[in-house]
């Protein structure tokens, strides 16, 4: 049984800024991840997507960002525990000893849930056709985005994924971009500049259209589209994309005795603990009055959750809140050396 202070549950943005957070007040802690690369949606949906919202970063990648998080925890030594899921949860005493899917066992004072949606996968198209096409001409994610230059891309969607990746590969590529309705859920400024890169024609827009079969032998040559009139269009492509969402599942954590409500959990907004004391939720998978599902947030959620795993990791000491700028202890532990 790995004994350490705190197990994180999920290696997004927010589980390692919280690992972070917690090593500078010089907790320990080990995280459990069901996928199998540490990133979670910033490399698992959009490594390669453009991200606009990281104080101090003007622009960056889901990879880069991930990146700079694992270079900012390289002196705490985490743990990683990948292709693992929590599946069993007991509390003894004022431990809580955990189980996961590959039997490795855990002895924590908290427990800090930062699952982004949960379990996920991505919704994808309806036809059974599509499945031969996966991975190969069809996705639900770019990893890479190079393979696409110079090819014909039919993007289907109409949130934020689907709007940022046609307007982004449509520098380098031909683009089809088409929606079931005529409205979108995706930011509005995205919205325009797709409808002027419409009108110019350098994209090809396609509203009140759904999928209605694929044509080609290994690879993906065209795909016939369906208006709600009954029109049937047939574009020539190379790839298909599709960004419809997620499929969330809590699992196991359904389980736990928590507060749970339209798949989140909710919490407070003093330390980020849920009604289960030593459990605590940060991340897309939390709620709030007020909640804003942004990365900036869950480092904030982060920070706090952290500090507030301080009283059962060590419940006869007192937290001193110190500035890591002006802390010798926090600037030892992160290997400053002045």
């Amino acid at each position: 049984m790995i004994k350490t202070d705190v197990l994180i549950i999920g290696a997004g943005p927010t589980g390692l800024f919280c690992a972070h957070q917690l090593g500078i007040i010089g907790l320990n802690c080990e995280i459990v991840d069901n996928l199998d690369k540490v990133g979670g949606q910033c490399i698992e949906l959009y490594p390669d997507k453009p991200i606009y919202d990281i104080p101090a970063i003007p622009e960056c990648t889901g990879e880069e960002l991930t990146n700079n998080l694992l270079k900012q925890i390289e002196p705490f030594k985490v743990k990683f525990h990948l292709n693992e899921r929590v599946e069993e949860l007991k509390k003894d005493v004022n431990r809580w000893h955990v189980k996961t899917s590959g039997k490795i066992t855990f002895d924590v004072a908290a427990i800090i849930i930062a699952g982004g949606v949960g379990s996920f996968e991505p919704r994808k198209f309806p036809l059974k056709e599509c499945e031969k096409f996966e991975n190969d001409s069809l996705y639900y994610s770019i990893k890479d985005k190079t393979i696409f230059k110079d090819k014909t891309i039919s993007i289907f969607g109409g949130g934020d994924s689907a709007l940022d990746w046609a307007l982004e590969l449509s520098n380098t590529c031909k683009i089809n971009l088409i929606h079931r309705r005529d409205g979108f859920s995706g930011a509005e400024s995205s919205v325009q500049k797709v409808k002027e890169l419409n009108k110019t024609g350098k994209l090809s827009l396609y509203t009140r259209y759904q999928m209605e079969s694929l044509i080609g032998d290994n690879k993906i040559n065209e795909v016939k589209i369906k208006h709600e009139n009954g029109k049937i269009e047939q574009l020539k492509t190379d790839y298909v994309l599709g960004f419809f969402g997620l499929i969330m599942q809590l699992g196991p954590i359904l389980n736990w005795g928590l507060n749970i409500d339209k798949k989140t959990i909710e919490v407070n907004t003093e330390n980020f603990e849920t009604n289960v004391s030593g459990i605590f939720a940060i991340g897309d998978i939390c709620s709030y009055p007020g909640k804003l599902k942004l990365i900036l947030s869950g480092f904030h959620e982060g920070a706090l959750a952290a500090r507030g795993s301080f009283k059962y990791a060590k419940p006869d000491e007192k937290l001193r809140f110190e500035f890591t700028t002006t802390s010798k202890t926090a600037q030892e532990r992160l290997g400053i050396k002045k």
